[in-house]
């Protein structure tokens, strides 16, 4: 909203008549009333009163989110928060033209039809199947429309949430018990209703928490002399701990804790309903009695109770009995089976039947590892029973990505030994798969692409996975020349790829210590890729070599250690008028000034070893509080510390190849709230730094390690990598660092001419984004509004350019900041994104016209945005396409 109150200024503030001015204002009038009164009261009876807004007021610990949840009635999305709501409105329009019980009736006769025509095809099983798929889509299709209504309805409306005060009175209970569980013993809670215009209505929860109850004293009364031994020995992670407010949450998590605990410790019959908690008004007995505006803290006392199971004095304690793995293509169970003790059954020569570390194995004639398998495998025969055991293991041959499935399954035998059977159905042991598409990016003309994979599963029968993918694209994009007229040239690119990768299931190092990993899900993947991109003004050739160990503590918790990065750099100029007038355009736009990124045209070699870390708890699909963390550190060219200069230049000089040393440090944090189901606020800060070294005016680090600004996972209102660096204008002139090229629009020569990527060495950015569903339309639409913020800059002076180094005195005038709306089409297996931003601040913009004149000062960029020139103009919208969310 910010952003759309600066653009309505910056529009005012342009010397408009008078008549024009008030005639916005009174056009604004108009469509806000005529889109409030696209509901139609008239449906609604006398009595009927359309809900479109729920507020909570008083709560101070308790969130609205919590809140928010335990109303089932939604109300009807209003527009900006003015009594509009389009999606009702739509509903309504589709509502018109649809009769349910026509709908009613013609899905009953097509299942009539559906049912005659089964019974004339009962005996044709392959008939049958085809009817069932010619059917299958229509009933469906008819289904939906009998029980939500017609398309219109469905895909861009939402029903009328009509208000009923028994709904509010309910909630408002609801509300109550749910803050009491929280500690909250004494909570109020209310509404009131304030009735808007067109039979609207919000209703107001008002809530009062009053003091909360705190615990005194945790008691724990277990039956079972052993189990109080275990049990209070782990009393430091309860959940309950003397001092907290009392919470019926708390009290859950702790049931869960001891029920853990326990069954870790092979009591395998042990649950929770034998743990048994005071209830609140137990708890509560002995208080005193709570007055009217004493904000004084509560105590209370907790008893948990530990029962035996019925006639026995004490839990029973199982182990682990017989220990079976059946590896079959289907799951068959039409095995030798252990209770035969080695007698033939049926199919049991399909089996290969083997022996080791006491586990049983029916590995049906495959060539596996059991050396492998076994170290997934965490049961072993008279070992005490584990709940942890039995999670990790499955989770573990699960994450092998060998089978389709993986079953664990436990016989409890008189003697409370568990025998353990293990069935998992392998999956395929080849297969393809391919990708093909168009480039349909800012900048460009549409170009085709595809993608080839083929993988191979259990190459060496380690559970190894082998992948090749081969990629090629064709895409048409501006040069580097652009002739700075309305006009723009397109030139071809093509685009050619292959990557390899081999990846075992464990950590490949050698002794003992490899072992740790075992329940962290480990990996080691070592690839071989090529890529080779050629264009009319350059060619570039990368040819890569990696291997890196990765592993996973817990669900959010990642490590990844790649231990060598090698990277062959062969880039050259065609001997072509295009080619040779990049080559001399590089040359003296960047080598002159001072500029080491002509390097990354040299053929080149560089070297480097990484770890990140990575936490993340946002969930696919779910809208809730989430955090995504992730930070890597990055050292290149190490090795070459233990050579001289010299030695090395002796090499460059032999092989023709431009050799690096750096270290580079990054950051990325992001941060989502929930405002509503379908509404998300979404913050992101990224920042890094790249230093090169050992090589004196040559530092730098390769071309693909520094840090770029602009395009559409950054500062959305540039293009793509042309942001900076610092308030360095994008192109100067030559012999003039402060002035800019520009190019011309319209016959105007307004906007600045961002022809060359523009790296630097450490970056900032951080971006705020408001998601929300708009309607459906075959697929999800959501809409965003959005601010980013950053830049880039050099870490070294260079007294031939100016404005791009980082100072702590001047980088905050140097932030660059850009707004603008995104459209988002959700296909929940993927999103398309389009995102239309313009410039805020544009720190580039205090340069000088013309050589000895007086600097201008443009660098409020918001003022110059016009719907009337959205490509053209001083500010025109940078439109940037994506696959998924920017961050």
């Amino acid at each position: 909203m910010y952003a759309i109150r600066c653009m309505m200024y910056g529009w005012l503030e342009k010397p408009i008549s008078y008549i024009t001015h008030h005639t916005l204002k009174i056009g604004l009038l108009i469509l806000v009333a005529s889109l409030s009164s696209c509901f139609s009261s008239k449906q609604l009876r006398s009595n009927e009163y359309i809900l479109t807004s729920q507020t909570f007021r008083g709560n101070k610990t308790i969130s609205d989110e919590n809140l928010e949840s335990l109303i089932p009635q939604k109300p009807n999305r209003r527009l900006l928060g003015l009594p509009i709501t389009p999606q009702l409105w739509f509903y309504q329009i589709g509502q018109r033209k649809y009769d349910r019980e026509a709908a009613i009736r013609e899905l009953q006769a097509k299942t009539n039809e559906f049912e005659q025509q089964s019974q004339l095809l009962a005996n044709q099983p392959n008939a049958l199947k085809k009817l069932n798929r010619r059917y299958e889509r229509k009933l469906k299709k008819l289904r939906v429309k009998a029980e939500e209504g017609n398309w219109a309805m469905r895909n861009m409306g939402d029903p009328p949430s009509y208000f009923a005060e028994k709904d509010a009175q309910a909630n408002a209970a609801k509300m109550q018990k749910y803050i009491a569980d929280k500690g909250f013993f004494n909570a109020q809670v209310g509404y009131k209703l304030d009735t808007l215009r067109r039979r609207q209505i919000r209703v107001n929860y008002l809530i009062a928490e009053h003091a909360g109850y705190y615990l005194r004293n945790v008691f724990y009364e277990i039956a079972d002399p052993q189990l109080d031994t275990i049990v209070r020995k782990s009393l430091e992670d309860a959940k309950l701990q003397v001092g907290d407010r009392f919470d019926f949450e708390n009290m859950t998590a702790e049931r869960i804790r001891i029920e853990t605990l326990l069954r870790d410790q092979g009591y395998y019959a042990f649950s929770r309903q034998y743990i048994r908690a005071t209830d609140v008004d137990t708890v509560r007995r002995g208080t005193d009695r709570f007055q009217l505006g004493d904000t004084t803290d509560r105590k209370v006392d907790v008893v948990l109770q530990i029962a035996n199971p019925p006639g026995r004095s004490s839990h029973p304690i199982y182990h682990i009995g017989d220990v079976e793995v059946r590896i079959s293509p289907n799951g068959d169970t039409d095995v030798p089976d252990a209770s035969t003790a080695g007698a033939r059954v049926p199919g049991a020569s399909r089996y290969d039947t083997l022996q080791r570390s006491g586990i049983r194995y029916l590995l049906g004639n495959r060539n596996i590892s059991l050396s492998l398998l076994e170290s997934k495998i965490l049961f072993r025969p008279n070992q005490l029973y584990s709940q942890t055991n039995y999670r990790d293991t499955q989770r573990q041959l699960f994450l092998l990505n060998q089978f389709k499935f993986v079953n664990l399954n436990f016989i409890d035998t008189t003697n409370r030994q568990l025998r353990t059977l293990i069935t998992a159905s392998p999956l395929d042991k080849y297969d393809y798969t391919f990708e093909g598409g168009v480039f349909v990016l800012a900048q460009t003309r549409p170009g085709p692409f595809a993608n080839v994979t083929f993988r191979a599963r259990n190459l060496f029968g380690g559970f190894e996975t082998f992948e090749t993918t081969v990629r090629y694209g064709l895409e048409y994009q501006t040069g580097f020349d652009t002739d700075q007229s309305s006009k723009q040239a397109f030139y071809q690119s093509n685009e050619f790829g292959v990557i390899s990768s081999l990846t075992f299931p464990q950590i490949l190092f050698p002794g003992r210590g490899r072992f740790f990993f075992n329940r962290y899900n480990p990996r080691t993947q070592v690839s071989l890729s090529f890529n080779n991109t050629i264009r009319p003004d350059y060619k570039r050739s990368l040819l890569r070599s990696t291997m890196a160990y990765n592993w996973q503590t817990t669900p959010s918790k990642q490590f990844s250690f790649l231990i060598a990065d090698i990277n062959l750099i062969n880039a050259n100029f065609p001997d072509t008028p295009l080619g040779q007038a990049f080559y001399e355009q590089i040359r003296r736009q960047y080598e002159d000034e001072g500029s080491t990124v002509y390097l990354s045209f040299r053929k080149s070699l560089s070297s480097s070893f990484s770890f990140a870390y990575t936490y993340n708890t946002n969930v696919q699909g779910q809208n809730r509080r989430a955090n995504f963390f992730r930070a890597a550190v990055e050292s290149g060219g190490t090795t070459l510390n233990f050579f001289s200069s010299k030695t090395i230049d002796q090499w460059s000089d032999a092989t023709g190849l431009q050799f690096y040393k750096f270290l580079r440090l990054s950051v990325d944090y992001r941060h989502y709230i929930p405002i509503r189901s379908r509404t998300t606020l979404a913050f992101r800060f990224n920042t890094g730094i790249v230093y090169g070294y050992g090589f004196g005016e040559n530092s730098t680090a390769p071309y693909e390690k520094l840090f770029f600004a602009g395009g559409s996972n950054s500062i959305r209102g540039w293009l793509p990598r042309r942001l900076g660096p610092g308030s360095e204008v994008p192109q100067p002139t030559p012999g003039y660092p402060t002035v800019p090229t520009l190019s011309q629009r319209d016959g105007r020569k307004e906007q600045f001419a961002y022809t060359f990527e523009k790296p630097g060495d450490m970056l900032i950015e951080g971006s705020a984004e408001l998601r929300g569903r708009l309607f459906r339309l075959g697929a999800d639409i959501n809409g965003a509004l959005f601010v980013d913020a950053g830049n880039v800059w050099t870490i070294r002076n260079n007294p031939r350019r100016v404005g791009e180094q980082f100072q702590l005195d001047t980088f905050i005038p140097q932030i660059a900041v850009g707004t603008g709306v995104g459209l988002r089409i959700d296909f929940s297996f993927f999103v398309i994104r389009l995102d239309g931003g313009i410039k805020v601040w544009d720190p580039a913009r205090r340069y000088q016209p013309k050589p000895d004149e007086p600097f201008v000062d443009e660098r409020f960029m918001l003022r110059e945005f016009s719907f009337r020139r959205l490509s053209t103009g001083k500010n025109p919208m940078i439109i940037n396409f994506g696959i998924g969310y920017p961050f």
